[in-house]
């Protein structure tokens, strides 16, 4: 009889050890009026999840010889899912910030650094963290990364992160602040909850920038940008960021275009939730003269023709409306802030070709960015930064929500209720058409908040869009509102 062979396994290679990297350099800056010395640290830290090594790449900016116990520490970071931190580290947050001029469009092609007198370094340190996958964030095995493009898991990743900085750092008595913008609200609403009911972190506060917590509210959809096929609520909350827009634009007619936007605002907002709902709400069952009237009020708000409202049903959807407004100039007006016009190559189509709000701050928050890290504080990596990675966009698992719309908006609720001393600072840019103000302000008065922490959360608006803070006006009023925010709840 053959002896049977012994199969000879190769033993697994060696992962070579990976090691923190981490480069600090001091500086002196005027924050708010303030002279403040501080250390500017880049770095990456190693920890466990789930078995796995997560890698996070951070920027932190602390105050020199201030008390923790008295110094407040803010984590911040943006969404995506895919987008690095550098919105909110070089527009807001970080003692320098990207060039643009006063109204937040180009200035050159540089992405020079400048300044920022905005930065709140006077009242708050401040932490910038880049998601897994994004910016220099990966895993210590490459096949793992994967694992973290998952709503759970991230938010489990970002709880650890911020817990192992308070150990390391010695801020467990620092007053304790999250802020995320865009998809990072809906994540930061999970983390702020994590934090609290696994980790025992009590925040002091929760900022949102350009708030979506309830993907209901919001025309998200796979599948070519539809809204989710039964769902109106989408056309109702974005009916008066269209009006704001088209307001912008000069493209009312001469009644609503010589209105304050604000005057206009409420108008709309009170027709969209009343007399537009109901018909929506009734579907085919709508008459012919309530058609019609309706038709004109909705084209009347928008700028858009009545045969093109007809022509869709009287749901217009976001990029259709990006597209159409200034169709007749060959001009698309942009989705993350359509103050922004963009040139198409045909001026026919329902879709624009590329967002001009994202074209125009991209490759200026790259340049910025590579060169605050590689050129000023000396940060060695041979990795591309991924200011925004559409890989793990596409890649991220939402399995936590199946059969159901995303919403983190429970999170909030329990958060506020089990910690009423938690206030919430919200920021809503008047021309964003990715998280529109009236959902925002629809999804926090169907929260079910309690009237004891109702008076917990702050609004506040800027005629900006998703990234207000490029114009530089509203930059200064958020500023400003997040100092009082600070300072109020610290």
């Amino acid at each position: 009889m053959a002896k049977k062979k012994e199969s000879k396994k190769k033993p697994k290679p060696e992962v070579p050890a990976v090691k923190p990297k981490k480069k600090t350099r001091q500086y002196e800056g005027v924050f708010g009026g303030t002279e403040v010395a501080y250390t500017a640290t880049a770095a990456t830290t190693i920890f466990e999840v789930n078995e796995k090594k997560a890698e996070f790449f951070y920027v932190a900016y602390t105050k020199d010889e201030a008390d923790p116990a008295d110094r407040p520490i803010l984590f911040c970071f943006n969404g995506g899912p895919g987008s690095s931190t550098v919105w909110l580290h070089l527009g807001l947050f970080g003692p320098k910030r990207m060039e643009f001029d006063d109204e937040g469009f180009k200035v050159g092609m540089q992405g020079r650094l400048v300044d920022n007198d905005y930065s709140i370094l006077d009242v708050s340190d401040v932490v910038c963290v880049d998601a897994i996958g994004t910016g220099f964030s990966t895993t210590v095995e490459k096949e793992d990364e994967e694992d973290f493009l998952h709503f759970k898991h991230d938010v489990q990743a970002f709880s650890h992160f911020i817990v192992n900085y308070l150990n390391a750092n010695g801020r467990w008595a620092s007053p304790k602040y999250l802020a995320g913008e865009s998809y990072g609200t809906l994540r930061g609403a999970a983390i702020a909850n994590s934090l609290f009911t696994e980790h025992g972190v009590d925040l002091n506060g929760v900022v949102l920038i350009s708030t979506i917590l309830n993907y209901q509210t919001s025309a998200i959809g796979r599948e070519n940008w539809m809204v989710h096929p039964g769902n109106d609520l989408p056309f109702a909350l974005y009916l008066p960021t269209y009006a704001a827009t088209a307001w912008y634009h000069g493209a009312l007619d001469e009644g609503y275009q010589s209105m304050a936007l604000r005057d206009l605002l409420d108008e709309v907002e009170a027709f969209a939730l009343g007399d537009y709902w109901l018909a929506l709400a009734k579907g085919d069952r709508l008459s012919d003269e309530e058609r019609k009237e309706m038709v004109s009020r909705v084209a009347g708000y928008t700028g858009l023709s009545e045969t093109y409202v007809d022509r869709y049903d009287l749901r217009i959807h976001i990029l259709r409306f990006c597209k159409e407004l200034l169709r007749d100039q060959r001009r698309t007006v942009g989705r993350i802030d359509s103050r922004y016009l963009g040139i198409g190559k045909v001026a026919d189509g329902d879709i624009m070709e590329a967002d001009p709000s994202i074209d125009s701050t991209s490759a200026v928050a790259t340049s910025a960015l590579n060169a605050l890290l590689r050129d000023e504080m000396g940060f060695d990596s041979e990795k591309i930064y991924k200011i925004m990675s559409m890989k793990v966009n596409e890649r991220w698992n939402y399995e936590d929500f199946k059969n159901r719309y995303v919403d983190t908006s429970e999170k909030m609720r329990e958060l506020m209720s089990r910690s009423p001393g938690t206030k919430v600072l919200v920021a809503n840019g008047y021309y964003d058409l990715a998280t529109p103000h009236f959902a925002t302000e629809y999804t926090f008065s169907h929260m079910g908040l309690d009237p004891e922490v109702r008076d917990n959360v702050r609004m506040e608006y800027y005629e900006a869009g998703h990234m207000m803070y490029v114009h530089i006006p509203s930059l200064e009023r958020l500023a400003g509102h997040l100092r009082s925010f600070v300072e109020e709840t610290k």
